[in-house]
């Protein structure tokens, strides 16, 4: 699967650009802050339906205009696949698939198999437990539909439970009974879920573990620890136990969307320990894994998307990633970087003749490199 063309008008900080891609390496250089992420962010979004970073659509809206339209002409499975994606303000934002608009977003995740690498990344160390659900859910969502419908009923169901807690806050007597349909539809869905992250990350952290040993020449153990009060008790117990907590506190306070993964450098936490080198190795590192994960179970190549990776890392870990990234292993890869030395470097190490260099300046791309 590769994607040949992108179209974006008035996202972020671009008017209006045409992008035909390698099939292989595409390279995007420049300066900070001219829009190379933007770019890496739009196709990002066009196999997502919405941002990396998680804005607003409104936001990726360009200054002083009302809409932007994105486009991108794949090729999948050899055969032709047009994605559309356009917002304006004020109204609701349309997916479209050759032509055809989705009537649920949900319905078009996956399609597209995209793993993204960012210095925004850092959140899942630094950021809370949330970050770090949402990196599982989104790996997951990739290759299993039904997981994400199972998180937005369980989420709805959620909601409805914490409305019900307020609802009968202050009041003396209460029939736990009128739970129940909420109770029933948390337990059975939640249940599933906690098996999927279950055997997900039982999956992934030997693949983590691998990459992690490449980068960093194999001096640092690395692991990943699945934290869930599901891990210690049935989830009908759990609810049945915090009953009075909740109807104090007026939210839920046990299930799975409490979970959390213990990202650990040895035997502590890499948030207490880890040098920024070594916190972007464990974040590239996890990517990676993420990127096998999927292929292995898709049979299909995800997109890769490199944005920035080869900052804070010596050279020895830049060596290796070089290495990675050069072989057939990986199929479409997008690298962004100020340091053309970086990328003459996969370049060298891929030995291939596929390739295309953008230069970018000023949200424009003013030049295109090209090599067949």
């Amino acid at each position: 699967m590769f994607i040949r063309e992108l179209s974006v008008m008035n996202y972020k900080n671009f008017g209006e650009a045409t992008l035909t891609f390698s099939r292989k390496l595409n390279c995007f250089i420049g300066n900070n802050g001219v829009g190379k992420t933007n770019l890496l962010d739009a196709i990002y979004y066009l196999s997502f339906c919405k941002s990396y970073f998680n804005n607003p659509d409104s936001q990726n809206v360009r200054h002083e205009q009302d809409f932007f339209a994105l486009q991108g002409k794949y090729e999948l499975n050899y055969k032709n696949e047009e994605i559309h994606c356009g917002f304006k303000n004020g109204q609701k934002k349309k997916i479209r698939r050759n032509k055809k608009e989705y009537e649920r977003f949900s319905e078009h995740i996956g399609l597209l198999p995209l793993v993204m690498i960012s210095p925004a990344d850092a959140v899942l160390i630094q950021g809370g437990s949330e970050e770090r659900r949402r990196f599982m859910d989104s790996v997951i969502s990739q290759y299993d539909r039904i997981y994400l419908e199972w998180l937005v009923r369980y989420n709805r169901a959620l909601l409805q439970r914490n409305i019900l807690l307020k609802e009968v806050s202050g009041r003396n007597n209460i029939d736990p009974d009128i739970f129940a349909i909420w109770d029933d539809q948390l337990v059975h869905l939640g249940e599933k879920i906690h098996l999927k992250r279950t055997s997900f990350l039982k999956e992934l952290l030997p693949v983590f573990q691998k990459y992690y040993t490449l980068i960093s020449g194999g001096n640092e153990f690395v692991s990943l620890e699945y934290s869930s009060q599901l891990n210690e008790k049935e989830f009908s117990i759990l609810l049945k136990e915090s009953f009075q907590k909740d109807r104090m506190l007026q939210f839920t306070t046990t299930g799975i969307h409490k979970d959390d993964l213990d990202l650990k450098l040895g035997d502590y936490s890499i948030r207490r320990l880890g040098s920024q080198g070594q916190n972007k190795t464990y974040l590239i590192a996890l990517k990676f894994a993420q990127f096998d994960f999927i292929r292995s179970l898709n049979n299909v190549k995800p997109i890769l998307l490199l944005d920035d990776i080869f900052d804070k890392l010596d050279s020895g870990r830049v060596e290796e990633i070089v290495k990675l990234v050069s072989d057939d292993h990986f199929g479409q890869i997008f690298i962004t970087d100020t340091n053309r030395e970086h990328l003459d470097g996969i370049l060298r190490e891929a030995g291939g003749d596929d390739f295309r260099i953008f230069v970018v300046e000023g949200g424009t791309i003013n030049d295109v490199i090209e090599k067949r």
